[in-house]
């Protein structure tokens, strides 16, 4: 994806937007209402309306989103470089906002040749005098880091945009290991790499899981070590025994099995990870060196996972539930459109993300007419970058039969 995407108009580039991110699954479950009504109670300033208009109705089911693959969720598909696991993410709620670690989404598993049992080691320090830091070190120094949401930078319809997760986390943040690291007025390129060679060759990736980041960039984003994940020790799938997170970046930086940090030259090559993401990660072509390289962020986005159908006062009327995430400064409010012929109005109730995790957003929603509806959202803050909102990469499509 180009770096500079513009707004999308026309019901073709809706409908090119629809296709280029790829599919959509069956939503289900119990309605996020009460939670959202719950919070609303406390939230008033916000100005959400003080009547729940589905408090006096009945749920009848779900609407499937429509043009999208059938793909098994919430279970662990193929191994190693190829190992999947994309969450469901239709039964999220406001109180129900961490994934459970089995259904947290994995982009790569563990490799067959990972040694569980063997004492792990991470070497820290310039290559002439690297010290080598047990995992009982490491562990010491953890700290609870809260919740965060993790966002691969492959995440599209095609995987029913279930690579995205938020975990609460444990972990020693980066920081810690400035001691060893002879860094002068932050002015480093810190280079972190993971264990990643496997006993098959890929059909879908490139091993070499490493990334190269300004050392500015890792304080800034408050990166950590992870050694938990919701309170438990990290499985082999997510990265024990210990992870990088980079908070509001997309996944691809938040380097699993971390064995080593070091510092590189400033003209150093971009690494092979960093190649493989780069259109991901919106850079400009693909960039040689890690200098050229801009923050892999993720921008503040929005989309639906769910869609409610009620009956109220006999008549149908839709409740679209969904998930607001990412960008520097979390969007305070949401406007949805259902379609490119129809103005965007603003959603009626949104709980923004705080401490980058994701916030939830509802709205009533009565169409005019049966018909296939395109929904897609956009922040009307037009300070606050949005690429992947812009493009439309988040619109998911429903088909309406009862109005």
């Amino acid at each position: 994806m180009p770096l500079n995407f513009k707004a999308i108009s026309s019901r073709r580039e809706w409908l090119a937007a629809s296709i280029l991110s790829g599919g959509a699954f069956f939503v289900g479950r119990e309605s996020l209402w009460a939670a959202l009504r719950g919070e609303l109670s406390r939230t008033s300033s916000l100005g959400f309306p003080a009547v729940d208009q589905f408090s006096t109705g009945k749920l009848l089911g779900t609407v499937d989103f429509v043009g999208e693959p059938r793909v098994p969720m919430d279970c662990v598909l193929g191994s190693e470089l190829d190992g999947r696991l994309y969450t469901d993410l239709s039964a999220l709620s406001a109180d129900r906002a961490v994934t459970p670690t089995e259904k947290f989404y994995i982009r790569t598993r563990a490799s067959k040749l990972l040694e569980a049992s063997k004492p792990w080691l991470i070497s820290i320090g310039p290559a002439e005098s690297q010290k080598g830091i047990t995992l009982q070190e490491v562990l010491r120094s953890a700290v609870p880091q809260g919740v965060h949401v993790m966002e691969c930078a492959g995440n599209t319809k095609a995987a029913h945009f279930g690579m995205i997760s938020a975990a609460d986390w444990t972990g020693v943040p980066i920081s810690k290991f400035a001691e060893w690291l002879p860094i002068k007025n932050g002015a480093a390129r810190i280079l972190i790499s993971g264990f990643d060679t496997y006993s098959a060759t890929s059909v879908s990736s490139v091993a070499g899981a490493s990334w190269i980041f300004s050392w500015d960039d890792l304080l800034n984003a408050k990166a950590f070590l992870a050694t938990k994940m919701n309170g438990q020790p990290l499985t082999p799938d997510h990265g024990a025994p210990v992870r990088l997170i980079v908070p509001g970046w997309y996944g691809c930086a938040s380097i699993k099995w971390a064995n080593a940090i070091s510092i590189v030259e400033e003209n150093a090559g971009a690494t092979s990870q960093m190649q493989e993401y780069a259109f991901r990660t919106h850079q400009q072509g693909v960039p040689k060196l890690a200098g050229e390289f801009a923050p892999a962020q993720v921008d503040a986005s929005a989309m639906p996972v769910r869609v409610e159908k009620w009956s109220v006062n006999s008549r149908a009327i839709y409740h679209v539930v969904g998930i607001v995430w990412g960008g520097k400064q979390p969007a305070q409010q949401l406007q949805i459109c259902f379609n490119p012929e129809e103005d965007f109005v603003p959603v009626e109730n949104v709980l923004p993300a705080t401490n980058d995790s994701w916030g939830f957003w509802s709205h009533a929603w009565t169409p005019r007419k049966p018909d296939t509806y395109i929904i897609r959202l956009k922040v009307p803050d037009t300070s606050v970058r949005t690429r992947r909102l812009d493009m439309g990469f988040y619109a998911r499509t429903v088909q309406i039969t009862d109005v």
